[in-house]
C-alpha cells in the first residue's frame, strides 16, 4: 500500500504527516504524528447542501480515546461517552479559525472530526489536532480558502515556549493558541498570569511567524496530494431582489428601523418591515423563501455603512463608548456570595458557592497533569434573556465555552490552597443578553468572589472589542463595548480580561480571513482602556476589596498541618477513627497526602473539638500532658480512658484515689469523663495515667 509522508521540524521535534495511508474515502485524511503524539484527522462534506437552512452547517468534532493513554473508561459502559469540557473547547479553537475560511454562500454539510489515539506529554494532542484539521480540509475537495496553521505558546520565568509540552502548560505563565493565515492573525484564545499587553503582542507574533513556516509546509502537501474543490450551489441572495427590496424600503427607512438603543424596539421595526416586503412579494414563492436572508444582509449592510463611514452606532454611541453600568452585591439571601452586573441590556447575576476541598470536581482525561479542579465556573444562558421561548437541553458548547473564558479569566488572581482551603464554584446566570454576556460574567464573578469573602489577590474585569472592515486593510473601525447588533453585522468579537498589571484571558472571533497588527494591537489597547473604566466607575463602588471573612452561611474551615506519617493514625483502621470523630462532631475532614487537614463546619465549639481530637491523636505522649477521656472498660486492675477517637490509656487501680481503692467500681463508671495526667508509657507500651497526680501538674 503506497503512501505519502511528509515532514517538518516544528518547535525541536518532527512534525509528520501521512497522506493516502488511511481513511481514504473521506474528502480529505491526514494521519497526524509530533512524537508519539498520534490524531487522525477527516474531512467530509455532503454532496448537496442541506435545504431550508441560512448558515453553513460546519461541525467539528475532537475525540478523545482513553487508550491514547492506556486508561479504560470509567463507568459501568467502560467505554468514551460524552465529549469532555476539553474536547468541548479544542472542538470549538478549531471551529473559530477555519469558519469564515469556508464560502459565505456554503451550505453543504461539512464534518472536521479529530481522534487523538496516543498523547506524547511532550506534545500536547490539541495542538496536533488543529493542525491535522487544517491539511485534511486543504487536500481534500471541499472549497476552502486555506491554508491555516496555529501554534502554541506558553512561558515560564519570563520566557516563550513555542508548542509547550503538557507539564509546561499546565504550570507556566502563558497558555496561548494563535491561528494565522499567509498574511493575517485569524484566532487568538489565551489564558495569562497578569502577562502585560506588550508581551501578550509581543507572543502573539512569535507564534505568527512560526505559523507562516508551517502554512508553507501545507502549501507542499496540498501542491502534491490536493485534490480539486469541487463546485456547488451558491446560497447566495439574487441582486434583483435587493434591488427590488431597496424600492420598497429605501436606505432612510430601513437605517431609521435600526438605529435605537432598545433591542425589541428595532426587533419591532424589524418585524414591520418584514411584513411590508412579504405583502409586496405575495406572489413571488421563490423570493418569499429568501426574504429573510435578504433583509438580514440589508440591515447588516446598513449598520457596517453607517458604523465605517460616519461611525455612527446603532445606539448612537461614540465608538469608544461604554454603555451604562450598575453593579451590586448580596442580592441573593443565604448564598455565600452574590452580585449582579448590568451594562445596558446585558445582565448577570453570578452566585458563588464555598465547600472543601473535597468538593473539587474531578476531570478524567487524556492530560494527567490535570486531574481536580478547585475553582469551577457555570454559564448558563435561558432563553428568556433574548425574548425566546424554548425548552432547556441543559448547556451547549457556547455555555461552556463562555463558563471557561470566565473561569481562565479568574484564575490567575484566586488565593492559593494553603491561604484559603476551600472548592469554589461560580454559576453565572443570564437574566438579560444584548452582547457579550461572558464579559459581563467576569465582573460579576469577580465581585460575588469578593462579597464570599474570597481573599482574590486583584480585581478582574473584561470587555470586547468590536471591528467593521472596509475594502482595505487600513479602513476599519474599532467599537469599545460591541452589542448583539454589532456582533451579528461586524467583522469581529475581541474579548479581554485583565487586571490593572495585565491581561488573564483572551478570547478572539472573528468573521473576516484575519486581522493585520495594528487591528490586533488596537483591540488590545482598546480593551485595557475600557477595563480600568469599568473597574473605577461601576465594581469598586460596589465592593472595592475582598470582605475580610467568609459569610455567616458558608461553611467554615480551618487546617493544620500534620506529619504525613501520622496520617495513618488519624484515619485509623479502615477509616474508623477519622468517621468517629466526624460522627461525634458533624464536620467534615479532608487530608491530603502533605498531612494538610482541613476540618469544615459552621459550629465554631465543634470544629475546635475535631482539630484538639486530631491534634491528641498525632501527638507524641510526653509525660505530664493533661488530657480529658471517657472510661470505657473498667478491669480488676484499673480502667482504660479513650482520650481521642482511637486512643486509649489506662489508669492504674493505684493512680485513682489518694486513698486506697478497693474496687474501682467504686469510683469510676462507663462513660464517666475524667481529667487524667500522662505518666509516660508502661512496661508494656501503653499509655499510662494518673488521676491522682492531677491537681499537682
Amino acid at each position: 500500500m503506497s503512501y505519502k509522508t511528509y515532514e517538518m521540524e516544528l518547535a525541536g521535534r518532527t512534525l509528520k504527516v501521512d497522506i493516502d495511508r488511511v481513511g481514504k474515502q473521506a474528502n480529505g485524511c491526514a494521519f497526524m504524528h509530533y512524537g508519539d503524539t498520534t490524531v487522525l484527522c477527516t474531512a467530509t462534506a455532503s454532496e448537496k447542501p442541506r435545504d431550508g437552512i441560512d448558515f453553513f452547517p460546519l461541525s467539528v468534532e475532537y475525540e478523545e480515546k482513553m487508550y491514547a493513554v492506556g486508561k479504560i473508561p470509567g463507568g459501568f459502559n467502560k467505554r468514551e461517552g460524552k465529549a469532555s469540557e476539553n474536547a468541548i473547547l479544542t472542538s470549538r479553537v478549531i471551529d473559530r479559525p477555519m469558519r469564515p475560511l469556508f464560502p459565505k454562500d456554503y451550505r453543504n454539510d461539512v464534518t472536521l472530526n479529530t481522534m487523538v489515539m496516543s498523547v506524547d506529554p511532550a506534545n500536547r494532542p490539541e495542538l496536533v489536532a488543529m493542525l491535522g484539521a487544517s491539511i485534511s480540509t486543504c487536500i481534500s475537495d471541499i472549497p476552502f480558502d486555506g491554508p491555516c496553521a496555529m501554534t502554541q505558546v506558553g512561558m515560564i520565568n519570563g520566557e516563550f515556549i513555542i508548542n509547550p509540552s503538557q507539564e509546561q502548560w499546565a504550570s507556566g505563565d502563558l497558555k496561548l493558541t494563535v491561528a494565522s493565515t499567509k498574511q493575517k492573525v485569524i484566532m487568538i484564545e489565551a489564558g495569562a498570569n497578569e502577562i502585560p499587553e506588550a508581551n501578550m503582542i509581543e507572543a502573539i507574533y512569535k507564534a505568527h511567524d512560526v505559523n507562516q513556516t508551517i502554512i508553507a509546509f501545507i502549501d507542499k502537501i496540498v501542491a502534491e496530494c490536493g485534490k480539486k474543490k469541487h463546485e456547488y450551489t451558491s446560497c447566495a441572495v439574487p441582486a434583483e431582489l435587493f434591488e427590488a427590496i431597496k424600492e420598497i424600503v429605501p436606505p432612510s427607512e430601513m437605517e431609521v428601523a435600526v438605529f435605537t438603543d432598545e433591542k425589541q424596539v428595532r426587533e419591532e421595526n424589524i418585524r414591520n418591515i418584514t411584513a411590508k416586503l412579504e405583502e409586496a412579494f405575495a406572489d413571488n414563492e421563490e423570493w418569499l423563501a429568501i426574504l429573510g436572508e435578504a433583509i438580514y444582509q440589508y440591515e447588516k449592510k446598513t449598520v457596517r455603512k453607517m458604523i465605517l463611514k460616519d461611525h455612527k452606532r446603532p445606539d448612537g454611541r461614540e465608538i469608544t463608548q461604554i454603555r451604562p453600568l450598575a453593579a451590586e452585591v448580596d442580592i441573593i439571601p443565604r448564598v455565600h456570595g452574590s452580585s449582579m452586573f448590568t451594562r445596558g441590556q446585558t445582565q448577570i447575576c453570578d452566585v458563588v458557592t464555598l465547600a472543601p476541598l473535597s468538593e473539587m470536581q474531578k476531570v478524567d482525561g487524556l492530560d494527567d497533569n490535570v486531574t481536580e479542579k478547585r475553582y469551577i465556573h457555570h454559564y448558563n444562558f435561558p432563553s428568556y434573556s433574548v425574548g425566546e421561548t424554548k425548552p432547556s437541553r441543559g448547556p451547549g458548547r457556547r455555555e461552556i465555552g463562555h463558563g471557561a473564558l470566565a473561569e481562565r479569566a479568574l484564575i490567575p488572581v484566586l488565593p492559593s490552597v494553603e491561604e484559603f482551603p476551600y472548592a469554589i464554584r461560580a454559576v453565572s446566570e443570564t437574566f438579560e443578553s444584548n452582547g457579550s454576556t461572558s464579559m459581563a460574567s467576569t465582573c460579576a464573578s469577580c465581585m460575588s468572589l469578593m462579597a464570599a469573602g474570597v481573599p482574590i489577590k486583584k480585581m478582574v474585569a473584561g470587555i470586547s472589542c468590536g471591528l467593521v472592515t472596509g475594502d482595505t486593510d487600513d479602513d476599519f473601525v474599532l467599537l469599545t463595548d460591541i452589542q448583539g447588533l454589532e456582533d451579528f453585522f461586524g467583522d469581529m468579537d475581541f474579548k479581554v480580561t485583565g487586571t490593572t498589571d495585565g491581561i488573564t484571558a483572551i478570547q478572539m472571533d472573528i468573521k473576516i480571513h484575519g486581522l493585520t497588527r495594528p487591528i490586533v494591537e488596537g483591540a488590545i489597547a482598546r480593551c485595557r482602556e475600557a477595563r480600568l473604566f469599568i473597574m473605577d466607575n461601576c465594581m469598586k463602588p460596589a465592593i472595592a476589596a475582598p470582605r475580610p471573612t467568609v459569610n455567616e452561611w458558608a461553611p467554615k474551615i480551618v487546617s493544620i498541618q500534620i506529619d504525613p506519617e501520622k496520617i495513618g493514625d488519624v484515619v485509623g483502621q479502615r477509616g474508623k477513627t477519622i468517621n468517629e470523630i466526624i460522627a461525634r462532631t458533624g464536620v467534615k475532614i479532608d487530608i491530603d497526602d502533605d498531612g494538610r487537614v482541613s476540618v469544615c463546619g459552621t459550629d465554631k465549639e465543634a470544629m475546635d473539638k475535631a482539630i484538639e481530637m486530631i491534634k491528641i491523636i498525632v501527638t507524641d505522649f510526653e509525660e505530664g500532658q493533661i488530657f480529658k477521656g471517657k472510661v470505657v472498660s473498667i478491669k480488676e486492675f484499673g480502667a482504660f480512658i479513650e482520650f481521642a477517637p482511637g486512643k486509649e490509656g489506662m489508669v492504674h487501680i493505684s493512680k485513682i484515689a489518694r486513698e486506697r481503692v478497693e474496687h474501682v467500681e467504686d469510683y469510676l463508671t462507663l462513660g464517666d469523663i475524667v481529667t487524667v495526667v500522662c505518666l509516660g508509657k508502661d512496661k508494656m507500651g501503653r499509655i499510662s495515667f494518673s488521676m491522682k497526680d492531677v491537681a499537682q501538674q
